[in-house]
């Protein structure tokens, strides 16, 4: 009896031991790890029913941590969605010197790559925040769309878009937003396939407003002309 307890008594600091003890991690690094807790959150529930408890429970911090970094939930939110901003207009930065149609495909690929890769980043920067998403919030999301748009406008060689261009690129922007989060949600359709399809839709909506205005007539003629085998 006295040498199972011995024993006992011996094992018990060992298995205390052996409990995961909290990481010591660089400021940034726990930055990130509250932000991207904050984000797996922010993406499936509005950002009025995620608490700071609730962020650093799935974190693994506590709720004065998360305080001492953000200062708040609000700026935890801006934070996260800045940063999931960034790292997609990151991906977006195209090669230089391809055709255009390529050089589109090529950034749906990057683009996809980040949905697929950072889901609840991309699904909060597109679905989370109020209802009313004006202010600093509706900056970042604008921040990338007006990125993606540029650097649309860079691929097809358009210095200044007319109103029928402007509103046929911004028409297949939302597209593409739509497509990623239905693609999140379902994945039901290769990849492969619907960033083809994506490209095939970029075309059609030129061809439709092409009939309306010679600049993307002009355009459209262009992109055709240099893909003809």
């Amino acid at each position: 009896m006295g040498s199972t307890s011995g024993a006992a008594k011996q094992d018990r600091p060992a298995a205390e031991g052996a409990r995961p003890a909290r990481r010591r991690l660089s400021v940034d690094r726990r930055r990130e790890e509250l932000m991207a807790a904050a984000l797996e959150l922010f993406s499936t529930r509005d950002a009025e029913d995620v608490s700071i408890d609730d962020v650093a429970s799935a974190a693994g911090a506590s709720r004065a941590l998360v305080y001492h970094y953000f200062g708040g939930k609000q700026e935890l939110y801006v934070a996260a969605l800045k940063s999931a901003a960034a790292q997609l207009e990151a991906r977006l930065r195209p090669p230089e010197g391809g055709r255009p149609l390529d050089d589109l495909a090529g950034g749906l690929t990057r683009y996809f790559d980040f949905v697929e890769e950072h889901a609840a980043g991309f699904a909060a920067l597109l679905k989370g925040g109020p209802a009313n998403r004006s202010g600093e919030i509706g900056e970042i999301v604008d921040s990338v769309r007006h990125r993606l748009f540029r650097l649309i406008m860079k691929q097809m060689r358009v210095d200044e878009p007319g109103p029928a261009l402007r509103i046929t690129l911004r028409s297949w922007i939302a597209s593409v937003e739509t497509a990623g989060l239905d693609w999140l949600e379902h994945r039901d359709i290769e990849r492969p396939a619907l960033e083809r399809m994506l490209v095939d839709q970029m075309v059609a909506l030129l061809g439709v407003a092409a009939a309306h205005d010679p600049q993307v007539e002009q355009l459209l003629e262009g992109l055709v002309r240099e893909h003809a085998p």
